[in-house]
């Protein structure tokens, strides 16, 4: 197998601006489900850093009070001892522009200053297009005398409240704002990778195109003033990138992104980034037995159109899908807004592949409701990805996205053949957590699912049997699993007419350049 057959090439990617290589051979990556698991692992790198050490971190929001693990530290104490040791600390979050008069959030704001009373400098960016976000998710920590112990973490989760749940699904005790559907404490299910070789410093250089960006963090007069006055403006130079860290593992890397065209461009992105949008069209061009997907959203008759034609054109092509079961938002207006986009992508895929399409949603074993932000695709058992984007436009085309794309040297040695073994891994792993199944992807129960079709009736059956036991009043014991067959969504007309600008222009909007907007091309 060819890497290039699966991978984007600097053609493909479409922005000859950028410095990123187009992949790196030679990784370890690891995949963080959890953000429990997550948090304790970068609480033990952070303790780490000393003296001439590197952070780097970008996120969409921050809480500094968020605890790392349960007895603590919260993650801006961790990252200010850092700083105190002598690290240099430096971070990008995200700062909304439908806030006129103040920060988007107290919390993000809170987290630069506590990094910055140390010796750090977060800054609040909001260089993107209006009404967009900066919603890339990672960190980097780089050592200055031994790179072997260089990694960088990148995914969905951020560094924020709810994140901080475990496979048991009860929740973050510093919970954020959801729904009353999800209870006091909202059950919640996400992923990371931890990667470390050659990759560590391709993560590097997208923070660094980011920070030396010579925009100014945001154009509003008042605001401007105010981050001066308070520092926050002030980006110092980065010192000059090391040189990757040495090869680690089997693993070939290949990031992926969104930038927008914005008006004023980008120096490193001047027509904006779709290589998500292009890695999913190609991968999906080649989908042959089972495509796995967990997104928070799975919007937009465009984005979904590539999986669509997969299944069109494949007629052995299986599709399941994870998402949540209700939207974040239960306004009048938003839930529906959000209940829209996906209404119209479950209908194209069901017309495209009837009964080899299945969609699921979770629950924790007390009945409640798990959210789903996780963002993961696994295209048969050979390309895998794991990022902040999601399966809508947003993320496509509107947004700052980074995701990341994996191939493994290794082939799986069990039957069928053909798969590599860190996509049918990360398959199996989430799969056999659904189920209720021991969560090692080398167990004689995790065998079964290799096959894809076992796998699909797998699901199909446990969602089935916990369904009829709800349906039947909960007698009896409470059947494995946690899968839920997921109900299409139901909108009154008067709701879809209310919505639809909404989710058009503010939920779900589209940041493709005009002809391509016609063209439903990326």
């Amino acid at each position: 197998m060819r890497i290039q057959d699966w991978f984007l090439t600097d053609e493909e990617r479409d922005n000859p601006a950028t410095r990123l290589e187009p992949w790196s051979t030679g990784n370890d990556v690891r995949p963080l489900v959890h953000g429990a698991t997550y948090f304790a692992e970068l609480k033990s790198c952070l303790d780490a850093l000393g003296k001439d050490d590197l952070l780097l971190f970008a996120d969409w929001r921050g809480d500094p009070d968020e605890r790392l693990t349960p007895d603590g530290p919260s993650v801006g104490r961790a990252m200010a001892d850092a700083a105190g040791r002598g690290a240099l600390v430096r971070g990008l979050i995200w700062r909304s522009h439908l806030d006129q008069l103040r920060f988007s959030s107290a919390e993000n704001r809170h987290l630069g200053e506590e990094i910055e009373e140390s010796g750090g400098q977060a800054l609040l960016d909001m260089r993107t297009k209006p009404g967009g976000s900066h919603h890339q998710k990672f960190v980097i920590l780089r050592h200055d005398r031994d790179a072997t112990t260089d990694v960088a973490f990148l995914g969905g989760i951020d560094l924020c409240h709810s994140r901080r749940d475990d496979a048991r699904h009860e929740g973050d005790p510093q919970s954020a704002p959801m729904p009353a559907v999800y209870g006091p404490r909202p059950p919640w299910h996400d992923v990371q990778v931890a990667v470390r070789g050659p990759v560590v410093a391709h993560v590097e250089q997208v923070f660094c195109e980011r920070w030396e960006d010579p925009a100014p963090e945001s154009r509003d007069p008042l605001r401007r003033l105010r981050d001066h006055l308070g520092r926050l403006d002030d980006a110092p130079a980065l010192p000059k990138p090391g040189p990757p860290p040495p090869p680690a593992g089997h693993h070939n890397v290949q990031l992926l992104r969104t930038y927008p065209a914005r008006r004023r461009g980008y120096p490193f992105a001047p027509d904006g980034e779709r290589s998500i949008a292009h890695a999913y069209h190609k991968v999906l061009g080649r989908a042959r037995s089972l495509v796995y997907l967990e997104d928070q959203y799975l919007w937009s008759t465009d984005v979904i159109e590539p999986f669509a034609q997969a299944l069109e054109r494949e007629p052995g092509l299986r599709m399941i899908v994870v998402v949540p079961r209700h939207p974040d938002q239960d306004g009048w207006l938003a839930g529906p807004a959000s209940l829209i986009g996906r209404a119209n992508a479950l209908r194209r895929l069901e017309d495209a592949g009837g009964d080899r399409v299945a969609i699921y949603d979770l629950e924790n074993h007390q009945g409640t409701p798990v959210y789903v932000h996780a963002k993961v695709c696994v295209v048969d058992d050979i390309w895998a990805s794991v990022g902040s984007d999601n399966v809508n436009l947003r993320s496509w085309t509107y947004d700052s996205e980074l995701s990341c794309a994996v191939l493994d040297e290794h082939e799986d040695p069990r039957p069928p053949h053909g798969a590599l073994r860190f996509a049918r891994d990360l398959r199996l792993t989430l799969m056999s957590e659904h189920l209720d199944l021991p969560d090692s992807p080398a167990g004689p129960e995790a065998d079964e699912l290799c096959d894809p079709a076992a796998a699909f009736e797998a699901f199909a059956e446990s969602a089935a049997r916990l369904e009829s036991w709800h349906q039947n009043g909960e007698k009896g014991p409470r059947p494995e699993g946690r899968l839920r067959p997921h109900p299409a969504p139901h909108l009154s007309r008067v709701q879809k007419l209310m919505a639809f600008p909404l989710y058009r222009f503010a939920v779900d909007p589209d940041g493709r350049p005009p002809a391509l907007r016609r063209s439903r091309g990326f």
